[in-house]
């Protein structure tokens, strides 16, 4: 026993803390008999209606399992708090971010992104990084990935839902090289997260050894009403580890359950992971001014133009004390923000702000922000939301449920609206994101930020996921690549050239049998 983890030794370090079983009951409370026996007519007759234990149970179960989210479906959970290091407050009123050394409780869930909840935690995939801060202004989520950027730069009901649907054949139920190729060749603007997914850093050793970013540009209000714009980004304490294609594949098949068990153990050990939490500010003048949309997530902000500014650190000390009721059931969305943090005109965010909230709704209910994981606990709620399935507080008691209202109902204050922000432009249309820059900065990550070895790995990855699709599609995606750099769509032609060629020979083998 002393050899197991402490994953693994979960179930018997329970029965150490509850030295004697408590008294089984029913659904409403009453004590059970007999669990194994049911009312029959007779040992060997019929089971009566009226065996309460065996109906009770029998139709829970039948209910108890609720859809697995559309993304991100395979995921692990934490708890913690964050610590204001930094004074940010000439950016932004975020009450997390209000004075050094104040301590936010926090959760977060990571997850991986295409693959369904039985799935390994090691495949080649993003990684999603989603924090909920449980300020006294309410809850606030930050949602984002382990990848500086996003695949594109459109809202949820076009790219990002075709996106998703191509994660398996609509007839085989297959994942299907053709199409997923399809699609990245098509939309020039996945070819810099394509890079970074297809190098090492694809396949991050667990979760506790990645960065997470949120992704898009935000907008930061400070207590003056003065807005810039922002990015953030979680920078991993630990170090950033990756596993190697191969050591990935075998893992996915020996421990598909991977990163979760490393995150949970290193919990339970007292290892706690952190990560420091840093910004980078823009303002409106230099966004107007800026070579690139910094609006556009398929884009990144250049360090060297616009730093990073330390803010605090986050620290994960408690495990979730059960994965269903913490885990399953924790819902973030973009859309819940509060105080010193605003949306800005990204389109996908904009997007995301209702795609997000609209299917937890359907997954946990029209009350999901009661459940207690969702629950703003640190803020005072008042509002005008009643009933609905799974009401499970007071309802608000006898206080007013309309509004305006002369009797003591919850009032709003206009010293919380929201900045404003008035559009120059004006002019209302539907633009081609297709036609923007998509590969400078990818030739950027090529030329710069891989080593010789690492970029060897990438074109590697990326051949031997392309080599299956059809040819017409190959030659369209290497194009896309070597728009970025002739190196880069050079490196991966050669390497689809001695896949073909050995594929040629293989088939010469077999007419020959």
């Amino acid at each position: 026993m002393a050899s197991r983890d402490k994953a693994t030794n979960q179930i018997e370090e329970f029965k150490r803390a509850q030295s004697t079983p408590d008294q089984m009951t029913t659904g409403t409370g009453c004590p059970v008999g007999n669990k194994t026996g049911s009312k029959t007519v007779g040992q060997r007759g019929p089971i009566l209606l009226e065996d309460f234990v065996f109906t009770d149970e029998m139709a829970h179960f039948n209910r108890e399992r609720i859809p697995e989210r559309v993304v991100h479906a395979k995921g692990a959970g934490a708890f913690g708090y964050f610590e204001c290091t930094h004074d940010v407050t000439k950016y932004t009123k975020l009450k997390p971010f209000e004075f050094i050394g104040k301590k936010t409780p926090l959760a977060i869930r990571f997850s991986t992104v295409g693959g369904e909840s039985g799935s390994a935690d090691t495949a080649r995939d993003p990684r999603g990084f989603a924090v909920k801060f449980y300020s006294e202004e309410g809850n606030w989520d930050l949602v984002g990935n382990n990848t500086t950027n996003l695949l594109h730069p459109r809202t949820h009901s076009c790219s990002q839902v075709s996106f998703i649907h191509k994660k398996r054949n609509p007839q085989t139920h297959l994942k299907d090289p053709d199409m997923f190729w399809d699609f990245i060749s098509l939309r020039p603007e996945t070819t810099h997260q394509v890079s970074f997914l297809f190098s090492d850093r694809g396949t991050p050793d667990g979760y506790r050894c990645m960065n997470g970013y949120g992704s898009h540009t935000f907008k930061l209000v400070n207590k003056d009403n003065n807005a810039v714009y922002c990015k953030f980004h979680w920078k991993c304490d630990q170090g950033i580890k990756n596993l190697m294609a191969d050591q990935a594949g075998e893992l996915a098949g020996s421990a598909p359950d991977y990163a979760m068990r490393d995150l949970y153990n290193a919990i339970a050990e007292g290892n706690y992971p952190s990560w420091s939490l840093k910004i980078q500010v823009m303002t409106y003048e230099e966004a107007e001014k800026f070579r690139w949309n910094p609006f556009d997530l398929t884009k990144v902000w250049p360090q060297g133009e616009f730093p990073l500014i330390p803010v605090g650190r986050m620290v994960l000390n408690r495990n979730p004390k059960n994965y269903f009721a913490e885990v399953e059931q924790i819902a973030f969305s973009p859309a819940h923000m509060i105080p010193g943090v605003e949306a800005s005109p990204d389109k996908m965010l904009q997007g995301r702000l209702f795609s997000y909230s609209d299917p937890h709704r359907h997954r946990l209910g029209s009350n999901y922000l009661q459940i207690p994981v969702n629950c703003p606990y640190n803020a005072r709620l008042r509002n005008y939301q009643r009933d609905g399935p799974q009401c499970v507080t007071d309802n608000q008691g006898g206080a007013p449920n309309y509004f305006p209202n002369s009797f003591s109902g919850p009032q709003d204050d206009k010293q919380f609206l929201e900045h404003m922000d008035y559009c120059k432009d004006g002019q209302v249309g539907r633009y081609n994101t297709a036609d923007d820059d998509n590969f400078t900065q990818v030739g950027t990550f090529f030329n710069k930020v891989l080593s010789q070895q690492e970029r060897e790995r990438l074109t590697e990855n990326i051949a031997g996921h392309m080599k299956d699709a059809q040819e017409f599609i190959q030659k369209r995606a290497v194009g896309n690549f070597a728009k970025a750099d002739p190196v880069y769509g050079r490196m991966i032609q050669e390497k689809l050239d001695v896949y073909k060629k050995k594929s040629q020979k293989s088939r010469e083998n077999m007419a020959q049998l």
